[in-house]
């Protein structure tokens, strides 16, 4: 999600203040589908192309496991924009 014009200034980017004007023109995003972090934006500006491919363990308190849970995600190979959802661990 290059500077894409459909991000809209309401959506809610992962590990922000709630207050926050939401995602930063300029900055590259990948949406998290599925899970407890389904339709957030995750920045991944400053990652490497090996961080990406390897995917990410997010905190998410409102999964299973609750505070301290984390949950995993990887990027779609035919959409490396959107990570899916894969499973949550404590």
């Amino acid at each position: 999600m290059d500077d894409d014009p459909s991000l809209s200034a309401g959506r809610c980017v992962y590990g922000s203040d709630h207050d926050d004007p939401g995602p930063i023109p300029g900055h590259r995003y990948a949406e998290l589908v599925g899970g407890p972090l389904d339709g957030q934006l995750l920045d991944i500006t400053d990652w490497s192309q090996d961080q990406i491919d390897g995917g990410v363990a997010l905190n998410a308190e409102a999964g299973p496991f609750g505070p301290g849970g984390r949950a995993l995600y990887d990027p779609r190979p035919a959409d490396p924009g959107r990570w899916d959802w894969q499973d949550d661990t404590p």
